[in-house]
């Protein structure tokens, strides 16, 4: 690694150290200086969720979400440096009994990409160990050692590789070891279906409603909210779908947009916004980033 790289990893690793609050308040004033230079992104998605938001609106939104986001990336380090004790302590969680009713059966955990997902996985591996979930693999081979070696620190979940495909993970959900799986971005138009976020066509892949489907697996969502620096994180699970999948791979596509537009709604700075999650587009419609 330079020392560029070296200097900065040293630093997030000091800024762990520090107490909630101290490191709050610096990522707030980081994610407010840089949401000029990096919001280009965020600002179209939200000129495409909230039409009847003034620009000023959707400006300010921008700006919160940057705000957020920076915190949740420098409390990462507190998932990687720092005591168990303090990670967990900082991560409330509500709704277990909905896991632990299908104790032994298939299940997937449904997480949407909310600034606290990280918060939030640690947590779930922490109380269900040996859970599972698909792994990307980092182009900077630091980083994917922080967030392979990250993800592993807690409860030994057993980790896939995307490449891998879903067969090792067909079998283990059958076997009744819960799957944490994110499907809500932009993955291209192999195995998707364009349906509506927020009213705009996007393309939204069909792999929960196949799993589900292959599995005889019960779908319990699961979003982690990011509260007050005092009050840390909330890693909340929902009742198990009924009637998923229906056996209209669209339909259920829709079902799942609809749940994270409803938890968006609650929490709007709080979506991963900066992700260009209406990239694909039907055939003959223009790129909305370029």
């Amino acid at each position: 690694m330079n020392w560029p790289g070296r200097i900065g990893l040293a630093l997030w690793r000091a800024l762990a150290a520090l107490p909630n609050r101290v490191t709050v308040v610096i990522a707030y004033c980081m994610g407010w200086l840089l949401f000029p230079f990096g919001g280009r992104v965020t600002m179209v998605n939200l000129r495409l969720a909230f039409p009847d938001m003034s620009e000023a609106e959707r400006r300010a939104l921008g700006r919160k979400h940057f705000m957020r986001l920076v915190r949740s990336v420098l409390e990462m380090g507190i998932v990687w440096w720092q005591p168990r004790q303090r990670v967990m302590d900082m991560i409330k969680l509500v709704g277990r009994e909905h896991l632990d009713n299908l104790k032994g059966q298939p299940v997937i955990i449904l997480t949407p990409h909310f600034v606290g997902l990280n918060m939030g996985g640690a947590k779930f591996a922490d109380e269900w160990p040996g859970s599972m979930a698909f792994y990307s693999k980092q182009k900077n081979p630091v980083m994917d050692e922080l967030l392979l070696q990250g993800r592993l620190r807690f409860g030994s979940p057993e980790l896939f590789a995307k490449q891998d495909g879903l067969r090792p993970v067909i079998r283990k959900i059958r076997d009744g070891i819960p799957f944490v799986f994110l499907p809500d971005m932009d993955f291209g138009r192999t195995d998707s279906v364009f349906v509506p976020f927020f009213g705009v066509e996007c393309a939204t892949v069909t792999t929960l409603s196949r799993l589900a489907q292959l599995t005889k697996a019960r779908i319990i969502p699961c979003v982690t909210r990011q509260l007050s620096a005092s009050e840390g994180y909330e890693m909340r699970l929902y009742p198990p779908w009924d009637n998923f999948p229906c056996g209209d791979p669209e339909q259920d596509a829709r079902r799942m947009n609809h749940f994270i537009e409803e938890r968006v709604l609650e929490m709007p700075d709080q979506y991963f916004w900066v992700h260009k999650r209406y990239g694909t587009r039907p055939v003959g419609e223009p790129n909305f980033y370029k």
